[in-house]
């Protein structure tokens, strides 16, 4: 936005700015004012303090989406493994757990071409060599491939949820948020599917809503999933819940 890098902006702090960086400058304070998120105003959001880049079309990632980062480290502390990120999105989960396990092979898929964009630029900006971008929907570009843990954090928010048409929901894409109905879609699809995917001994590690922990249980018990786990977020809401394959 401004035509001065910020070591010139703090060093003449009474330095006039230029028209063009005034009327900017007013732009995004009114976008902000209508409630977009500041990451899409500077393009840039920081996750597992790693700086991704973000554009709208993109979804933003979340704080609380580093518990699936905890957990997958946690249950495996093995230096070398195989690892599917299911809707990666900007890339950040790949990212994250490429950066702690330079060793592991990191297959990241996403159905969103404009995600995919966003998230190879980031794999480059990054110098990452262990992921792997796919496209297409949840595990059909993985095909006969199974991996020690697949993470996900898919939509889940409930079609009627009113959030969906408040700020800043609703400057982020709706493919992202919600697959509508109860919001429980596509984390069954998830769970259904992933056993033709796992090695044994596997892990599947779900992001969800603040009160899908029970109905997310229940599907990965019915499936055949042990072990299973809710964990709770900063906030206290269970967050994210892990089922062994065995």
């Amino acid at each position: 936005m401004l035509e001065s890098d910020r070591t010139r902006v703090q060093s003449h702090p009474d330095e006039e700015r230029t028209e063009r960086e005034r009327d900017a400058y007013r732009a995004l304070i009114e976008r902000r004012a209508r409630g977009e998120p500041l990451a899409y105003l500077i393009g840039h959001k920081e996750f597992w303090s790693l700086e991704l880049e973000v554009r709208p079309g993109v979804l933003v990632p979340r704080p609380e989406t580093e518990l699936l980062v905890e957990r997958a480290l946690a249950l495996r502390p093995d230096p070398s493994g195989t690892v599917a990120d299911l809707g990666t999105g900007s890339g950040a989960i790949a990212l994250a757990l490429a950066r702690e396990r330079p060793r592991w092979r990191i297959a990241a898929t996403d159905l969103s071409e404009e995600a995919l964009g966003v998230a190879r630029r980031n794999v480059r900006e990054l110098a990452v060599t262990n992921v792997e971008l796919l496209a297409g929907d949840w595990f059909a570009p993985l095909a006969g491939r199974r991996f020690d843990l697949v993470l996900s954090n898919p939509p889940y928010v409930a079609g009627d949820d009113p959030v969906l048409r408040s700020p800043p929901l609703n400057f982020e894409p709706p493919l992202a948020l919600t697959p509508g109905g109860d919001g429980l879609e596509h984390l069954r699809s998830i769970i259904r599917a992933a056993p033709d995917h796992l090695e044994r001994g596997a892990w599947l590690l779900l992001e969800h809503g603040a009160t899908q922990a029970p109905q997310v249980a229940q599907e990965l018990r019915v499936r055949g999933f042990g072990h299973i786990r809710a964990h709770r977020d900063l906030a206290g809401h269970e967050r994210m819940t892990e089922g062994h394959w065995s």
